[in-house]
This record gives structure tokens, sequence and C-alpha cells, in this order.
């Protein structure tokens, strides 16, 4: 069978709406597509547990505090279970997870924009929850459909804890909400502070061409734009309701083009953060990832010694 052959029948399983499974042929566009978008979640998960960490020994409460450390381990097993997926995807390649954890500090892959910034306030430890954790359900939920079969089937235990990390900060949010006028002018100034953010945080609305060939070969079924509308159908109506003024004037529904129309964030300033890791927490926790891991190698070789003997 030619290359050509092999190619039209794998996107005829694909346009029947089957999943792939590691030891299927698959193009190698379609492997490093995977890889790329895999390999950026799985990291991102590992170093979206660094702010709330930060808030572990300055939670309000013992309760909160038992919480908030659940949370934090729930994301790196998260990011554990991902790098597995991507490990079976890269070792034809000569990739092993070492590799792709050590490609953090390396500086070889991106991750979040919302993991660079600082959790200044028990209030951002909330907004984190409730609505960065918001924002990665919606982008998940729609990645179930995902042409590749191990990563829907992580999916579905991931977005079934995701969907308790949001209830955990929505919690956060209404108890603050419903709290002293310090504590509501905490939580609107920590609203100001991560709206640009999040609207990034699902990428630019134009389709770049790697984007493209996701949504050609079913990877991504939806577009950035159609993500960060679907967030804003959700979590407008609820930030309203809580007496929470968002941060953009600009913002409305339009009901003849169906959409909301906002104030676009700074594309070129929170690309700088993502792609050069400058933001105002980037090298401190890239660096506590590199002293965590390099501090646990001789644990890992030991093991795989005595494994061997």
């Amino acid at each position: 069978m030619t290359e050509q052959e092999r190619l039209e029948l794998f996107m005829e399983r694909i346009r029947r709406g089957e999943k792939i499974e590691a030891t299927d042929w698959m193009p190698d566009e379609y492997r490093q597509l995977l890889i790329k978008l895999i390999h950026m979640h799985a990291v991102s998960e590992i170093m979206g547990a660094y702010p709330e960490k930060e808030w572990v020994p300055k939670a309000p409460s013992l309760r909160r505090k038992l919480a908030i450390m659940a949370k934090v381990q729930d994301e790196m097993g998260h990011g554990q279970l991902l790098l597995r997926v991507v490990e079976d995807l890269a070792k034809p390649l000569g990739k092993n997870r070492e590799d792709l954890i050590e490609d953090i500090y390396h500086h070889r892959v991106k991750f979040h924009n919302v993991f660079h910034m600082e959790a200044r306030t028990w209030a951002d430890a909330g907004v984190i929850g409730w609505l960065v954790d918001g924002a990665a359900i919606i982008n998940q939920a729609s990645l179930l459909s995902t042409s590749y079969g191990p990563y829907a089937r992580v999916l579905k235990r991931i977005c079934a804890e995701e969907s308790f990390h949001m209830q955990h900060g929505e919690n956060i949010i209404l108890a603050l909400a419903m709290g002293t006028p310090e504590q509501k002018r905490m939580l609107q100034e920590s609203l100001d502070y991560w709206w640009e953010s999040l609207l990034f945080f699902f990428g630019p609305p134009e389709v770049t061409p790697a984007a493209e060939r996701m949504l050609y070969y079913r990877i991504r079924t939806l577009t950035n734009e159609e993500l960060r509308q679907k967030f804003l159908d959700k979590y407008v109506p609820r930030i309203l309701s809580i007496g929470l003024t968002i941060p953009d004037p600009q913002l409305h529904y339009d009901k003849e083009l169906k959409r909301w129309i906002y104030t676009m964030p700074d594309w070129e300033k929170f690309g700088e953060i993502v792609k050069k890791n400058n933001g105002p927490k980037s090298r401190e926790r890239i660096e506590l990832r590199r002293q965590a891991h390099e501090g646990g190698r001789w644990v890992r070789e030991a093991m795989l010694t005595k494994t061997a003997v």
C-alpha cells in the first residue's frame, strides 16, 4: 500500500468518527500535531499547580487548605496522565518522559499564559479555580470528541475532576462575594487582574495553519473563537449575578451576530509571555520545576536500577 493510499484510508476512518490508537499507522503531521497539543496540555496542568500551591500554607482555614492541597495533587496527576499519552507518541521519535519534562526548563515547550501570572490574594486562588478551570473545562470538553482515542479517554477523567475544581473555586468566590466590603473589593480587583488573561487563554481569533490542520484531522473540533464565545456565554451572566463588574466597557452581546463583542486582549504582550517565559512568575516557577525534577532524579535512577536487578 502506498503512503497516499494509507492516508486516504486513515482519513476515511476519521470521517467515520473512528478513534485512532497509538499502535495504528498515522501520518507524521498528525503525530506531530498531537505531540505539540498534548505536551502543552500536560505541561500546563503541571505548571498550573504552582499558583495555587503558593496558597496552601496561606489558606484561611484548615478546610480550605485540605481542599486546595487536593486540587494541586489532582493537577499534577493530570499532567502525569497526559505525559503518558504523549510518551507513546514521542517514543518513535526518540523522546521519553524525562525528555518531555526537561523540555519545561529548557524552554522547549509552552504552557498557558494564566500560569505565568501571580496569584497575589486569596481571591486570585478562587478566580483560578472558578474561571481559569472553567475555561479549561470548556476547552477540554470540546476535545472529548478528538480523533485520537488515548487522549479522549484520559480527558474523560480529567474533565470530571476539573468540574470539582471549578466548584471549589466557585465556593471561594461566593464566600467572598457575600463577605465584607474589603473582601468584595479584593474579589473585584482579582477579576480586573485576570480578565484579559482569561480572554487570551483560548488563543487568537484567527485560524492559524496549524489549527486548520488540527481541525482537518479532527484533533480539535472547535476554533479558538468558538471556545471563547462559549466561555463568555456561560460565565458573563454568572459574574454579573454576584455583583461583579466585568472590566470591559465594550463587552456586550450582539443579537444580530449572535456573538459577544469584547475588547481584544493585548495579543503581543501575552504572546511574549508564553513564547519567552517572561511573565511575572515564569522564571521562578520554571526554576522550581527544574529543582523538583533534578532533585528527584536519584530516586528514579535507584528505582530503575533495582527493577533491572
